[in-house]
């Protein structure tokens, strides 16, 4: 009984303690209702519209990921940032983790300006996107081409016919001088696919290009298929000397800008102007050019990636 007490005690100690409390809360708003204050009118027929403020929307500009994420941002970060001030554009570079995602992203609108190289550009030609410029490789030619190699100690490829039967890892289906252009030299040596010990594509999101010198310098494949410039990406990574260049394909005309389906024409005129006044005599510009592994840019029609269709059809792929 005295225990219950107590505890009946102590439960109206805390009831007053939280009146006391509310008490505090509600007294200066009560005081605040009986001021003297006199009233405001409001006239209600005398308004002034606001004006929402709308963002500005960027445009997205896609490098494809052939290379790491990283090196992606620090090729075309002085790109865009010239961009952005020559044409009074608002810019925002996006990172697809693969060239399937980079297509599908263009085919839904979610990049503006893609640049690719023409294998992706045929894909992305089909959804509606337009090509309007294209890259001179620091070779100082439009077009480019890709490479075979393997380790510099394997005594038993030396040439073309030696990659028969061998372990064959490329960059991606998608990749032009990392699968397209050595499967047509392939095809033209009188060597298939089906001829390879095996064939497998380089794992993981963006880098692909590096990591398939990584494999061969590794000895985890026999041979592996880069486009030409790749080995100067990767050499502070390993020791070139391992590494041996085979064969090289012929050349295909080079990376291509494209504008997707639907991009307003006075936007891509703007870009297109400011691409086309970048002269690697400029010495600013020259420092633009060099870190996107360019020395010009020129303009670029459909019919100029007829060459690629040519051998897509010849190797009966699908475009």
């Amino acid at each position: 009984m005295a225990e219950n007490v107590r505890i009946d005690r102590m439960r109206l100690k805390i009831m007053l303690r939280m009146m006391a409390v509310v008490l505090c809360l509600v007294l200066p708003c009560l005081y605040g209702c009986v001021d003297d204050e006199p009233p405001v009118q409001v006239d209600l027929s005398k308004r002034e519209k606001v004006m929402a403020l709308m963002p500005v929307e960027a445009i997205t500009y896609a490098y494809l990921p052939q290379y790491s994420h990283t090196v992606s941002f620090q090729r075309h970060r002085r790109l865009l940032e010239y961009l952005r001030r020559s044409t009074g554009l608002s810019f925002r570079q996006i990172f697809p983790d693969t060239f399937d995602e980079h297509v599908k992203m263009v085919e839904r609108g979610e990049i503006d300006i893609s640049y690719s190289n023409p294998f992706v550009y045929i894909k992305l030609a089909q959804s509606g996107a337009t090509a309007f410029a294209r890259i001179i490789e620091p070779s100082g030619k439009p077009d480019f081409q890709g490479q075979i190699i393997c380790r510099q100690d394997n005594p038993t490829i030396n040439k073309i016919a030696d990659c028969r039967d061998k372990r064959w890892i490329a960059v991606d289906p998608g990749s032009a001088g990392g699968y397209l252009f050595p499967l047509g030299l392939f095809y033209d040596n009188g060597i298939r696919e089906r001829d390879f010990a095996k064939v497998d594509f380089a794992p993981g999101p963006g880098g692909k290009q590096e990591k398939v010198v990584l494999a061969v310098y590794a000895g985890a494949y026999d041979i592996g298929t880069i486009r030409k410039g790749t080995l100067e990406v990767v050499a502070g990574k390993i020791d070139l000397d391992e590494i041996r260049v085979v064969a090289e394909t012929c050349s295909y005309p080079g990376w291509v800008y494209a504008a997707r389906k639907g991009l307003d024409p006075v936007v891509v005129k703007a870009i297109s102007k400011a691409l086309f006044a970048l002269h690697v005599e400029d010495e600013s510009h020259q420092q633009i050019l060099q870190a996107a592994g360019m020395r010009g840019i020129i303009s670029a029609v459909d019919s100029d990636y007829n060459p690629v269709r040519e051998l897509i059809d010849k190797l009966g792929l699908e475009e």
